[in-house]
């Protein structure tokens, strides 16, 4: 039993319920409450980190409620606590006072705390139950202003796609207790015998694509953009949509058992790092130019799950969770300020409040993957275990590279191009937004030595493995390099003019690949067809069905009243006059005198008599 497991997930999840309940009469001190046990939620992150707890509880016949900490876990509960409250300290400052604070400070710790369970349970069932709590938290984060159709729209998108991915999960937990009866550890899964162990793979698969936004998935995370920017920078950086990596990265014994499913997860990671690449190169704003690029940013974490690099992979999700963070919340900050994420209207913004531009150029050129910065360190990390599995995947993986270079330096292109009308020049950004984006910047310099021996090694021992690939000092060298090159021609080439790039495939990339529209030809306009039909069919036969027999048996009882009702009233009347004549017949004979009861008496014995002699 360990209070300090059991207090980490508790405090977020007892606290987010109770404001939730509490509702607009404590909006005044929800932000402090929130931050205070922010604050004590990475205490004890850090704590569990380094004394690797463990619990259990009972919770179905077999199937214990288990959560512990070990190298892979403690990582991301120090990395979720962490960016939570830097979140949360931004959110105090830039969410108005007439907003529903306690809702949302209340959302955001149940979130955080579901995450914390997610990212610690050790069974199936466990992982399940944070799983589903997470995403009804971000259904209603996403949704947070349900006033506007067009954010709550967005939520049910978002819910719905990755609810669907989720069945994957069920689908995982059955086949793994058809096979054996158990507690259904998730390291072992393993162990389970074919065919269950691919429908175990199968399903873990499609979950861990539909929760990282990775193809053909996609899509969700583009709409998740409807949703307050401190919202996208914990679920969108750090939080929800590394889950699916954490879990491939958790499950790599599986996938490697199964035959097929590492590769799956390497070729599907990096063919979305790529595509999405592309789309975030494509875009003309700036969250959904971020939201694109988280897709494939996660697409080299799954790609590290299936090469088995999983130390490039924690490395790339903390790198990452850092800079990413840090940028969809200076999104919020211009977004509050300039009313406005269009690129094209938010030229020189970076200018108007130079501290904050320099904190966005930090992690803009973390995210490009520029030496000396962590994306940069722990990228080159997981190439190395890329090549190892093979050129064709470290090929797609520099082309990757490149585009990341190619859509940070975008961003950087438009916020310091000095034409910022002088109007806009008096809007100011919170001052007490600035602290966790300086955070979050220096944590985007300060992750780089995790990259690098010794740390590196301590990390892989911290998460069990064998030995992983080192990158040699070339690798390095040849990714810094094309990175900057990149980084270079993006920054020099001419925006608006003519490019060589057919203008279909600009749209297509734009419109994220029109997966929704794929999504709406291929499943949701069947279905809704198929329910139409389905409702059709109830009306024209089923509920048509339903009033004939009803009209029949009114008819069958309105006979029955008519006829057959009147025969049987007469036979009971009939009866009951019988029975009367018989009952008046009964009673001549009984006079009362005696001599007549004599005279009876004498005729009964002459009949029997009479009746006597003729049988004999």
């Amino acid at each position: 039993m360990s209070p300090v497991l059991w207090a980490l997930v508790a405090l977020p999840v007892t606290c987010g319920a109770l404001l939730l309940a509490a509702g607009r009469t404590v909006d005044r001190w929800a932000p402090v409450a929130a931050v205070t046990v922010a604050v004590a939620s990475l205490g004890l992150a850090v704590t569990a980190a380094l004394r690797h707890p463990a619990v259990e509880a009972p919770l179905l016949d077999g199937l214990p409620f288990r959560l512990g900490v070990d190298g892979l876990s403690g990582v991301l509960v120090v990395t979720v606590t962490a960016v939570t409250l830097a979140v949360l300290l931004f959110s105090t400052a830039v969410l108005a006072a007439d907003e529903a604070r306690a809702r949302f400070f209340g959302l955001m710790l149940l979130f955080a705390g579901s995450m914390l369970v997610t990212v610690t349970a050790t069974t199936l069932p466990t992982l399940l139950m944070g799983w589903e709590v997470m995403g009804a938290t971000s259904w209603a984060l996403i949704g947070y202003r349900w006033r506007e159709p067009a954010r709550t729209a967005a939520a049910g998108t978002a819910f719905l796609v990755t609810r669907t991915a989720d069945l994957g999960l069920y689908l995982a937990a059955g086949a793994a207790l058809a096979a054996a009866p158990g507690p259904l550890s998730l390291d072992a899964l393993d162990d389970t015998g074919e065919p269950w162990l691919s429908f175990v793979t199968a399903g873990i698969l499609v979950a861990a694509f539909g929760k990282s936004a990775q193809l053909p998935f996609s899509f969700w995370l583009s709409r998740a953009m409807q949703g307050p920017s401190p919202v996208s920078a914990l679920l969108h950086s750090a939080a929800m949509v590394v889950a699916g990596a954490y879990l491939l990265l958790r499950t790599g014994t599986l996938l490697d058992a199964s035959g097929w499913g590492a590769d799956t997860a390497a070729w599907v990671g990096g063919v979305t790092a790529v595509a999405l690449g592309l789309v975030a190169v494509a875009q003309t704003e700036l969250k959904q130019l971020l939201a694109a690029s988280t897709c494939a940013q996660i697409g080299f974490m799954v790609l590290a799950a299936g090469v088995g690099a999983s130390t490039g992979g924690v490395l790339q999700l903390t790198a990452h969770a850092a800079a990413k963070s840090l940028l969809f919340l200076v999104a919020g900050a211009w977004l509050t300020s300039w009313g406005t994420q269009r690129l094209t209207e938010l030229r020189g913004v970076a200018r108007s409040r130079r501290s904050v531009g320099v904190i966005c150029t930090v992690g803009a050129l973390s995210l490009a993957g520029l030496p000396p910065l962590s994306l940069w360190a722990a990228k080159d990390v997981l190439l190395a275990g890329v090549l190892e599995h093979g050129a064709g995947l470290y090929a797609v993986g520099l082309a990757a590279a490149v585009l990341s270079a190619v859509y940070s330096v975008k961003i950087l292109w438009y916020v310091w191009r000095p034409t910022v009308p002088a109007a806009d020049q008096g809007r100011r950004i919170p001052v007490g937004a600035v602290p966790p984006l300086a955070l979050l910047a220096l944590a985007c310099v300060a992750l780089t030595p995790l990259a690098f021996p010794p740390a590196r090694d301590a990390l892989t021992d911290s998460l069990g493995l064998g030995p992983q690939p080192d990158p040699h000092a070339w690798e390095f060298a040849v990714s810094g390099v094309i990175a900057l090159v990149a980084a270079a021609l993006s920054w020099a080439r001419p925006r608006g003019g003519r490019t060589p790039v057919p203008s279909w495939t600009r749209r297509l990339c734009r419109e994220w690949l029109r997966l929704e529209r794929v999504a709406h030809v291929l499943l949701v306009s069947p279905t809704l067809g198929l329910a139409r039909a389905a409702a059709g069919f109830d009306d024209r036969v089923l509920d048509r069905s339903v009033d004939a027999s009803a009209a029949g048996a009114l008819g069958l009882a309105r006979w029955t009243n008519r006829f057959v009702e009147g025969a049987v009233d007469g036979a009971v009347d009939g009866l009951a006059t019988a029975t009367r004549r018989l009952g008046r017949w009964a009673r001549r004979p009984q006079t009362g005198q005696l001599h007549q009861y004599l005279a009876q008496a004498v005729a009964a014995f002459s009949v029997i008599a009479v009746v006597l002699v003729l049988v004999r």
